[in-house]
């Protein structure tokens, strides 16, 4: 059985994130790409699909062969595109970040049940390989209880303009709510979030580019942040436990594939090379020290319309639960709602 589905918005996400994984799934048809203006430059490298381009957004919702339609579509357009695709009896997956508010993200979902639909985020890095393979570290005990464990995606990017508009158009909620997703799906909620979110490069901007978030689970911290002027490179995730420690530097490598335009499919696509492997060292039983790499695991952002397809055709369980959905929001907009540092207890 094969699932039809439709985009709306024909930008960097989409040609990005999205189609090149859909173009590799022969169960998932592409029928429609809206946009509210045509792309016949990009359109063409798309020919022989089916797909039709349209700037009519009724001829998408009021197609019923369409099941699904994913929004990619700026951060403050994503509430009202899914509550109109909701309302016409279809699916929705949405580019993060979800929605701004536990409200706005309360009502959608609670739509999407009355209806019997699914209604979730785009959370494509839970297939990082970074990500992955931080899992298995865990999963396999190389470390041990986790004590302390630091997620950065840090960057060199000086940048003078002066960046303004609602929050959730900034770095925070563009980035933070990927690393905090992650945690999440780990470790569950958090007792508690201290926050340092703010704007370092030019103070007259009303848009963070610099956050820290240490959630807290008891003997546990995690921390998440992003600095856009850090010139050394500095490890993706530490991890140090009662057994031993995890280094792994270097991000996940297919968004840099993509912009190459190595896709997937294409050999090595999104592999590390070994020299950018994690490495371990740990207490084994004898009481010896052993240090070795972590061979990273494929990544591949396809997956989760894999797992959507299995939701809708299927009926199985979500991949991101309402509960997560709404636990990353909330995370998300305690964070903005006083001025920081701040403590927030959950």
């Amino acid at each position: 059985m094969s699932l039809k589905m439709a985009i709306i918005g024909f930008g960097k996400s989409t040609n990005r994130y999205h189609l090149p994984y859909l173009k590799q799934r022969k169960n998932i048809e592409v029928k429609y790409i809206y946009n509210h203006r045509r792309h016949e430059d990009r359109e063409t490298q798309y020919a022989g699909l089916g797909i039709r381009f349209t700037t009519d957004l009724n001829e998408v919702l009021n197609d019923d062969e369409v099941q699904l339609v994913t929004i990619c579509t700026p951060a403050d357009t994503h509430f009202d595109y899914a509550k109109q695709v909701l309302e016409h009896g279809k699916n929705v997956l949405v580019e993060k970040p979800f929605c701004k508010t536990v409200m706005e993200t309360k009502q959608l979902l609670t739509l999407a049940n009355q209806r019997h639909l699914i209604a979730m985020p785009y959370q494509n890095r839970r297939f990082d390989s970074d990500y992955l393979t931080l899992k298995e570290v865990l999963d396999r005990g190389y470390v041990g209880e986790p004590l302390e464990i630091e997620s950065h995606m840090d960057k060199y990017r000086p940048d003078k303009a002066i960046h303004t508009g609602d929050k959730i158009n900034g770095t925070f909620y563009g980035l933070g709510i990927h690393m905090l997703d992650q945690m999440v799906a780990i470790f569950g909620r958090p007792q508690a979030a201290a926050y340092d979110i703010r704007t370092i490069q030019n103070e007259e901007s009303t848009l963070d580019d610099y956050y820290q978030v240490d959630l807290h689970y008891g003997k546990l911290k995690v921390t998440v942040k992003t600095n856009p002027l850090v010139a050394a490179p500095y490890p993706r995730f530490i991890v140090h436990g009662t057994n031993g420690s995890y280094l792994k530097y270097d991000i996940d490598q297919q968004e840099n594939d993509l912009k190459l335009g190595i896709m997937p499919g294409d050999t090595h696509f999104g592999q590390d090379t070994p020299d950018k492997y994690g490495r371990v060292k740990y207490h084994n039983q004898n009481g010896d020290w052993i240090e070795k790499q972590i061979p990273s695991l494929q990544g591949d952002y396809g997956r989760i319309y894999d797992s959507l397809c299995d939701s809708i055709l299927n009926g199985k369980e979500k991949l991101v639960s309402d509960a997560q959905t709404l636990l990353d929001i909330s995370i998300l907009e305690s964070g903005i709602q006083q001025p920081t540092p701040s403590v927030v207890h959950f």
